[in-house]
């Protein structure tokens, strides 16, 4: 949520952390866990806490199929 909203492509991000642009969908999906290095250039890169992108407790799913019905 946090790379779209700023506008930054998965191949922009993972050019700037040094990573496949894989690992940033694999990220995003929760197919992978950073390691801490990385959680923390995350951070750097988009200038937040790194509690702001990653967290304990599960982010709600963004996304047409999160809705109500």
């Amino acid at each position: 949520m946090l790379r779209a909203e700023r506008r930054v492509s998965r191949r922009e991000l993972a050019d700037a952390l040094g990573v496949h642009y894989q690992t940033v969908g694999y990220l995003e999906r929760g197919e992978y866990n950073p390691s801490l290095h990385l959680a923390l250039r995350i951070a750097r890169f988009f200038d937040v806490p790194l509690e702001f992108v990653f967290s304990i407790e599960p982010f709600p799913r963004i996304g047409p199929d999160s809705q109500d019905r």
